[in-house]
């Protein structure tokens, strides 16, 4: 079992408009409504290739219900933990020419008592050994070494932990040593104060932090695929895509599918690159099933090209 927590997860309301003027009346032509929240994602990425996972989250208000409702219908476990805020719903307003201008609410703040709530409810739906994935944004006013004081309860539970956030929430439970993180360029670049230019400075810039007590770096890198390195390992692959629609929720679908296969390294981060870039694929926030994900090609090595530069 996979149990994912989504500490600030959102309603993700999509509009297309003609176009976009700033100060300006904009009518919309069409509106989605979608689950939004990493964590989210990554059990409904699950659920499409037949994986058991739960995914906890707060909701609240009428917004926390809707998510529920959505999550429900595309057949997704969920473990709700009702809170005195409000569930955030984020906008997008989305152009013909492929622009799009984000709107993103800072969420409600969790009190002490509703967050002992929900490691409570992960830990009651999972089992020792289990991955537990805690990733996304931290909700308004929360202390931003929240998922590090998450860590160690988590992990004295016997679950293994991932974290997947950002800023100085990642630093901080990068300082926890959690067993996996999920950090793109940028975000290594911010964790290590260091630019990170090519392979090599991935390389370097998470084997760093392996040192340092993180369990191991699964650096997802746009174009120039994924590299994962542990104490042991060190393998860099990529995948062709054809045509970027959309890469909401690839980063998420990543994770799934390195969490979801078994065997070597080498195959687990092959098959999380077909789960990725079969995912880019599709609009919005569609997440591949095995169909999709079958025929995609992969391919991946352990001679790393340090030299390889990284796209900005």
């Amino acid at each position: 079992m996979i149990v994912t927590l989504t500490l600030n997860p959102s309603l993700d309301r999509t509009v297309s408009v003609p176009s976009f003027e700033p100060g300006s009346l904009v009518r919309g032509t069409n509106e989605t409504v979608e689950p939004g929240g990493k964590g989210v994602n990554v059990a409904r990425a699950l659920l499409a290739n037949d994986c058991p996972a739960v995914a906890v989250f707060p909701v609240g208000g009428a917004a926390g219900d809707q998510l529920v409702s959505l999550l429900r219908a595309e057949g997704v476990a969920v473990a709700p933990v009702r809170v005195g805020g409000t569930t955030r719903t984020n906008i997008t307003l989305s152009e013909p020419n492929g622009r799009i201008t984000k709107v993103n609410l800072a969420g409600e703040q969790l009190t002490l008592a509703e967050i002992d709530q929900l490691v409570d409810s992960v830990v009651s739906h999972s089992s020792a050994g289990d991955w537990v994935v805690a990733s996304g944004s931290l909700p308004a006013q929360a202390p931003p070494d929240l998922y590090a004081t998450l860590i160690p309860r988590l992990r004295a539970a016997g679950r293994r932990v991932v974290v997947d956030t950002s800023g100085v929430a990642l630093a901080h439970a990068v300082a926890a040593g959690p067993d996996l993180i999920k950090p793109n360029a940028a975000e290594l670049e911010e964790l290590i104060d260091q630019a990170i230019d090519s392979l090599g400075d991935v390389v370097t810039a998470c084997r760093k932090l392996v040192a340092g007590g993180v369990g191991a770096v699964l650096a997802s890198l746009g174009e120039r695929g994924a590299l994962y390195i542990d104490a042991d390992d060190a393998v860099h692959g990529t995948a062709p895509v054809d045509v970027v629609r959309s890469d909401v929720g690839a980063g998420d679908c990543l994770l799934a599918g390195l969490l979801a296969s078994d065997g070597a390294i080498d195959d687990r981060l092959a098959n999380a690159l077909r789960w990725a870039a079969s995912a880019v694929e599709l609009p919005g926030s569609a997440m591949p099933d095995p169909d999709q994900i079958a025929h995609r090609s992969a391919s991946v090595t352990r001679q790393v090209d340090l030299g390889v530069v990284l796209a900005h």
